[in-house]
């Protein structure tokens, strides 16, 4: 029985009435040092503790039998175990001869399974290991030291290596590449300056882990970037994001101006093939507003060929690839959680933060779909996987249409 409804029911039944009583007048402290629940923790535990030791010897404690056995009880040795509620002292129990091995307080442990959960919990969302040794000190009484939560977060580093090593599918429809992530979270990797040298680096881990083939790759205009591409997968079409284009475009232009420039340039873009969208950019520059901003006019003109193979795909493909805006969603997650953070010691430290932000945010939405199991979809409000599976709008239409532009390299993995 879960224990919030076995305590739902001993409230109910009035067994604990007296403890309330108690509580109410203020003759009994719930949590703290010396409080209710770290005893009531202490007295299970040490009961437990006092079990497992009676299965070990063979006989209960005070049994006629006992003399006959040549193990026996010898005592008992003080320990402090940090809990979620607070630091308990137990007393464990010793046999005579030294082969008793408790598994409910394990040898050398010093904390409770569910703290270290509770501190990784508390990385994940950004604290530094200074803030969560002052929030578990002010909370719940337990001093641990910041070379202990460091240990406690580092024990994530060799699942995080493995995950950022698993192998990854030979084939990919399309793949968004932006600075901080890929699209199905393919890997983190940490780089003080972009350029051609680091991504080609990226897209070879990602070749040497299984990905053989893709078809489109959507990625922000960052140098060296399409060149590292096609490096690695030559028949790949790389595609500049459009959202990231226009932006680039009005970067100097007036805040007066904006509404009315984002309309002008908008026929270039939505146009139905690479010669109407040149004859929409060629309007655009001899427009007044074009006039004015020649900066927008370069911005289009330099990035041109990396954007017209946009135009050659129907509506349904173009939605899927217009933007990296499902990177934009996950980076803006991220940088909540790093924005707080002064410094990282390394990038080991880094990439520690994101994983585990990552795992974070996709547990948080897994809950909350969870509480609306069963409710008509016009009543869900929860939000969807954000990286991890996430299921992209419309996305068997825009893979027929994937599958008629690209059929001898597609249909293989269909």
């Amino acid at each position: 029985m879960p224990g919030a409804k076995a305590a739902a029911e001993f409230a109910a039944s009035g067994a604990l009435d007296g403890l309330f009583a108690k509580i109410d007048a203020g003759e009994i402290e719930l949590t703290g040092d010396g409080g209710f629940i770290p005893g009531l923790i202490k007295a299970t535990l040490e009961r437990g503790l006092q079990a497992e030791l009676t299965s070990h010897l063979g006989y209960e404690k005070g049994a006629p039998e006992a003399s006959a056995v040549p193990n026996s009880r010898n005592g008992t040795t003080p320990k402090k175990v940090a809990t979620q509620t607070g630091d308990v002292d137990l007393a464990i129990p010793r046999d005579r001869d030294g082969s008793f091995t408790p598994v409910l307080v394990p040898k050398g442990s010093r904390r409770l399974s569910g703290l270290d959960e509770m501190i990784i919990s508390l990385y994940a969302g950004g604290m530094t290991v200074r803030d969560i040794g002052h929030h578990l000190a002010s909370t719940i009484g337990t001093e641990l030291s910041h070379e202990t939560i460091s240990n406690i977060t580092d024990a994530i580093a060799e699942e995080i290596l493995e995950w950022q090593a698993r192998p990854l599918d030979a084939f990919y429809p399309v793949v968004y590449l932006d600075a901080i992530g890929i699209k199905h979270v393919l890997g983190i990797w940490i780089q003080d300056n972009e350029g051609a040298k680091f991504w080609a680096g990226v897209c070879a881990e990602l070749a040497n882990r299984g990905v053989r083939d893709v078809l489109i790759v959507c990625c922000d205009g960052l140098v060296g970037l399409p060149e590292a591409i096609e490096a690695t997968w030559q028949h790949a079409t790389v595609q500049t994001c459009v959202v990231h284009l226009i932006r680039a475009s009005m970067r100097f232009v007036s805040y007066k101006d904006r509404k009315t420039v984002a309309a002008a340039l908008k026929p270039i873009y939505t146009a139905s093939n690479d010669k109407s969208a040149r004859e929409a950019f060629g309007a655009f520059q001899d427009s007044v507003w074009g006039k004015k901003y020649p900066h927008a006019v370069a911005t289009w003109d330099n990035a041109w060929e990396r954007f017209i193979p946009f135009l050659a795909f129907p509506p349904e493909l173009r939605r899927v690839i217009y933007t990296t805006n499902s990177i934009e969603s996950l980076n803006y997650q991220l940088r909540k959680v790093t924005k707080n953070r002064g410094h990282f010691p390394n990038d080991e430290a880094v990439v520690k933060l994101l994983w585990l932000a990552i795992c974070n945010i996709e547990d948080k939405r897994a809950r909350e779909r969870a509480k609306e199991r069963g409710k008509p979809a016009g009543q869900r409000k929860a939000a969807g996987r954000l990286v991890e599976g996430q299921v992209v709008t419309n996305w068997k239409q825009a893979l027929g249409q994937l599958a008629i532009a690209y059929p001898d390299r597609i249909n293989t993995y269909l």
